[in-house]
């Protein structure tokens, strides 16, 4: 019943009965306000670049399963290890490790891919370029086709960007004022890397760089969470970044004796003596679950609320607070609307320092050893709360690292495991570890089945003082794709140059080499309505995916094949007005057309009878062709 027609029933009533509905109508109004401030926010899309060449998340989770120390020496393109190495902290002008987490090819980039000029591109910090690749990345990983979601389409998507390092910075301002050119400021602004996302992409949301320290990234993703609930946004992109190019942040934590020694972090582990370094970066494409399950996104884990806080005054501006900390998780829980005893794994901050590990644990404890002790009538067995750290893996990203901590939570609900700590040989004997509700894994652990849905706390902490904690939930179970068929299924693959969808083809035969039982159906589907389509165009009709990846493999090694047509060969676009609609729409594809994919499939889905008869699949992402945009003396 709408507004008019309730005013018009509501004057035939006596004053009582009108008083009585107007108080229902309120109460519901309250009601949907209150709805909408707890509304759980759904991950539909993530994208990574952590060390250890994890560049997706499944990258990531196999190198957790595998148990792999990302942590190297110092990579050549930074600094020369021999001139600045010395093991003692007191040193002038030393650091005192060698190794820490690296990504590679610091400064390859694909400036023609994002409309960036070879000029502007020299002077672009790398943390921006990654920036724009996790953004696409965490967009195509949603099935969301990146060129869909500009203005003009009817919604507003923000961008909340974690970043906090100005090494690129320092190291271009450390030229004479003559090398400086009009992109110095556009390039290395912090504000920037975040708006230049939201420039690319077309959007008019809220676009924010965040640097609280170390808690980046996790302040980044909360700030999101609450302008979606706010109708701020209806899909938001949020994470961190995090570039390492100079020695003198490394030199000032030497001297502040914060490091390790051999660049590892040793979470909770006796030997926990500091962090080591790291960086990459990480994001994540947020929307409300109701938007989310209405459009039929894949949910990879639901974000049931979050909370940010500051330590106030303690006993030094880096300190952490065992009092602040508890208290911004007590905060997260009590937004989420859960028991804390819900709470089956955190994945800690976690940095394997003697001050903050034992802060962090006794934080811990504040909270859910009351909460044991008060679930302690209970006559179910409650399992110890598990405490994992990605940084023993891939070292301390800062101002990336609560992104890291994010995607390897939503892995964990995914897998229902919980993969083992690195470096852990004796447990902190200055932590009451048998008096305590908690566990670490030292090998990788069945998330336990008795915990359903499974919950999660994500933590991190920054030198600043704020601090960030995230309760997440594993996703609802998902809807069921259509039964795999052998009837002809239409695969749309494009790129911005000829030599990128070669790349591009080649990923997909590897792809299918990989998960050779992948439905046919749904891996078109996704590419189809989940990617932008650019102008070098291929389309291939295929029944099955072992004859997809056989067509793939023709096509790579440049062997026309009957049901594949290309852009790039005119000469086999040979009248076909005889074939059926799916030729039909294959050939105007590869003659350039905009095809409107989502009416393709509707059409599809009424004549199949099914109400969903696609999910979205995990895809190869596109292949973009970095080049060297970088100093003369870093270049091999």
């Amino acid at each position: 019943m709408d507004e008019q027609t309730t005013s018009a029933s509501a004057a035939t009533l006596s004053p009582t009965k009108r008083a009585l509905l107007a108080l229902k109508t309120l109460q519901a109004k309250l009601d949907a306000l209150e709805q909408a401030r707890h509304e759980p926010i759904a991950i539909v899309g993530m994208s990574c670049r952590l060390p250890g060449g994890a560049d997706t998340p499944q990258a990531l989770w196999s190198h957790l399963l595998r148990q792999k120390d990302a942590i190297a020496p110092i990579p050549k393109d930074r600094w020369p290890n021999d001139a600045f190495y010395h093991p003692d902290p007191s040193a002038p002008g030393k650091v005192i490790t060698q190794a820490g987490g690296f990504v590679p090819h610091l400064y390859d980039f694909d400036a023609a891919f994002f409309r960036i000029s070879p000029r502007e591109a020299l002077t672009l910090d790398p943390q921006q370029r990654l920036a724009l690749e996790l953004g696409w990345e965490a967009l195509e990983n949603s099935a969301i086709a990146p060129d869909t979601i500009s203005a003009q389409s009817g919604q507003s998507v923000g961008v909340f960007l974690g970043i906090s390092s100005i090494d690129h910075w320092q190291q271009v301002l450390s030229q004479s004022p003559e090398a400086l050119d009009a992109y110095l400021a556009t390039g290395n602004t912090h504000s920037v890397a975040a708006g230049r996302l939201s420039y690319l992409l077309g959007v008019t949301g809220p676009s924010m760089a965040v640097d609280t320290a170390c808690s980046s990234a996790l302040v980044a993703v909360h700030l999101a969470c609450q302008s979606l609930r706010n109708q701020e946004c209806a899909l938001a992109l949020a994470g961190g970044v995090n570039r390492i190019i100079t020695p003198a942040a490394s030199i000032s934590f030497s001297k502040a004796r914060m490091l390790s020694a051999d660049g590892r972090c040793r979470t909770f582990d006796q030997a926990a003596s500091g962090f080591g370094r790291a960086e990459g970066g990480g994001m994540v494409a947020l929307k409300r679950l109701s938007d989310a399950q209405a459009a039929g996104d894949r949910i990879h884990a639901v974000i049931l609320g979050s909370a940010v806080n500051h330590n106030g005054r303690t006993n030094g501006l880096t300190a952490p607070s065992r009092t602040a900390q508890q208290a911004v998780i007590r905060q997260a829980i009590a937004t989420s609307q859960i028991a804390a005893t819900d709470v089956s794994y955190i994945e800690t901050h976690g940095t394997g320092t003697a001050l903050g590990d034992p802060i962090e644990v006794g934080a811990l404890s504040d909270v859910f050893r009351e909460a044991f002790r008060q679930d302690s009538a209970s006559t179910q067995s409650k399992n110890p709360i598990i405490l994992g750290a990605v940084k023993t893996n891939i070292g301390h990203t800062e101002a990336a690292s609560g992104i890291a901590g994010l995607i390897k939570a939503v892995l964990a609900t995914q897998h229902r495991q919980i993969p083992a700590n690195l470096h852990l040989k004796t447990p902190n004997p200055e932590i009451a570890w048998d008096q305590l509700p908690f566990q670490l894994p030292a090998q990788t652990l069945d998330w336990s089945p008795t915990h359903n849905p499974l919950t999660a706390g994500v933590s991190a902490f920054g030198f600043n003082g704020s601090n960030a904690h995230l309760i997440l939930q594993a996703a609802p179970e998902p809807s069921v794709s259509a039964e795999a068929t052998e009837t002809p299924q239409l695969l749309p693959l494009s790129a911005q140059t000829p030599a990128a969808l070669k790349q591009l083809a080649a990923r997909y035969a590897q792809h299918l080499s990989a998960h050779p039982n992948v439905n046919l159906a749904d891996l078109c589907y996704t590419a189809s309505i989940g990617r932008s389509h650019f102008t070098h165009r291929l389309a291939i009709l295929t029944s099955t995916p072992a004859d997809l990846r056989q067509i793939l493999i023709d096509i790579i090694a440049g062997r026309p094949h009957p049901r594949c047509l290309q852009s790039e060969a005119p000469e086999q676009l040979a009248d076909i007005s005889g074939e059926d609609a799916q030729w039909q729409t294959a050939l105007r594809y590869v003659q350039g057309e905009p095809i409107n994919w989502q009416a393709y499939y509707q059409q599809n889905t009424a004549t199949a009878g099914q109400v969903r008869p696609h999910r979205i699949v995990d895809l190869p992402l596109y292949p973009f062709q970095r080049q060297y945009y970088g100093p003369d003396l870093a270049q091999p």
